[in-house]
């Protein structure tokens, strides 16, 4: 039997980056790599599974008891963020660690320091894998994904363990908001499920940002600087200007627990044109709604001021609060705080300050929070995750399948 951190490792070291610019399903072709090496593993184990052209794994563990148990399902997805690198990751792995600063070895100088990240001191002991500096490590969610064909693993060796109906699922292009677009809840077959897709231990989440995605694209006019006196638009300025309308406050480096955001995550232009991308988040609908109305006024008072068609703004939106679609079925968060109790966790429900496939999924009918995978500081080259936290996590997994037994 292969242990869980072998497992983490040969799904980190498959890229699957997803690419926010393809309008393909999955994204990115790379994705299938590890879609089908994780649906030829759940056959290796004698579990039913499919990976359809969409690239969704549904798998299925048969119920054992005789008796009705709802089915519940875990989901993880497999691809990495656009933000960082997910090629070529080489992890290190420190075991006891000992609680001082950890050199990132594949770039000269450079840290995880315990003075900007205080929460190392919590795993003094314990066995850390962390990036090399070089790219982000992949533990969103391939550390969900691990604990998920963990706990998998364990139950098919272990045929005396009483289930109900399990449902497995693996996703792509979560990351760039489209991880459950063509998931078939239907198809699926679980009446509630579970997102392994947490940060660190204990977490769990049944509220996340409502969300959406804004384009901002801004035409300039480009004349000989020269000459330019009273002619020349400069879109990168104007840009500018707008982008300082918006209230500083109210970025991600200076919010917490429910505070909002807009948050520029990239830029490119030139004085003729250029081109704003956003993310806009709140938990709170009508603090969501006024943000984007706000981000439509600033655009409006662009164009009055530097002529019609100067400024134009697209605002898509991602996803919604699950909160109001989860809290009706409180019981299954309850069975997620007992399974993590069980395992002497403390159990912090908290708000996502983010949002996961469990938050579309809820709204699609299959409630579904969200339970720790264990790691930190996701989407870059300063991403850890300990050992023992994703061990854990399997362990709440098996944990929760008993309680629905015992129902």
């Amino acid at each position: 039997m292969e242990n869980i951190l072998d497992r983490f490792l040969r799904y980190v070291a498959v890229d699957t980056q997803s690419d926010p610019e393809s309008d393909s399903q999955p994204s990115a072709a790379k994705e299938f790599n590890l879609l089908k090496m994780l649906r030829d593993e759940l056959h290796a184990m004698g579990v039913e599974a499919n990976l359809d052209e969409y690239g969704y794994v549904m798998a299925k563990i048969p119920s054992n008891c005789g008796k009705y148990i709802p089915a519940v399902g875990f989901i993880a997805h497999v691809d990495t963020a656009p933000d960082a690198s997910g090629d070529n990751i080489h992890p290190q792995i420190i075991r006891n660690y000992d609680g001082s600063d950890i050199p990132l070895k594949g770039v000269e100088g450079l840290y995880l320091k315990v003075s900007e990240f205080p929460e190392l001191a919590d795993y003094k002991g314990q066995t850390l894998i962390t990036t090399d500096g070089t790219t982000l490590l992949g533990a969103d969610d391939k550390a969900g994904v691990a604990e998920i064909m963990d706990a998998v693993q364990y139950i098919m060796a272990h045929p005396e363990f009483r289930h109900g109906d399990i449902m497995i699922g693996f996703t792509p292009d979560e990351e760039i908001g489209r991880g459950v677009a063509k998931f078939d809840v239907r198809k699926f077959g679980a009446k509630y499920a579970y997102t392994m897709d947490g940060g660190a231990l204990g977490e769990l989440e049944y509220e996340n940002f409502n969300a959406a995605g804004a384009t901002i694209r801004i035409q300039g006019r480009n004349i000989h600087p020269g000459y330019a006196k009273g002619k020349m638009l400069n879109a990168i300025l104007i840009g500018m200007e707008l982008n300082d309308m918006l209230p500083a406050w109210q970025r991600p480096e200076y919010t917490d627990g429910y505070d909002g955001f807009y948050h520029l995550i990239s830029f490119k232009g030139e004085v003729k044109t250029a081109t704003f991308s956003y993310i806009i988040r709140d938990h709170d609908m009508d603090l969501y709604e006024q943000k984007k109305a706000y981000l439509e006024k600033c655009v409006e008072f662009i164009n009055g001021k530097y002529g019609e068609g100067t400024a134009s703004v697209e605002i898509k939106h991602q996803y919604y609060n699950m909160r109001k679609e989860v809290e009706p079925h409180y019981h299954i968060v309850e069975k997620a705080v007992k399974a993590m109790e069980a395992e002497g966790i403390r159990p912090k429900i908290q708000p996502i300050r983010g949002g996961t496939d469990g938050a579309n999924l809820s709204f699609m009918g299959l409630p579904c929070p969200n339970i720790f995978a264990g790691g930190h500081n996701f989407h870059g080259k300063m991403e850890f995750v300990p050992l023992e936290s994703m061990e854990k996590a399997s362990k709440v997994i098996l944990n929760i399948i008993s309680l629905y037994a015992e129902e």
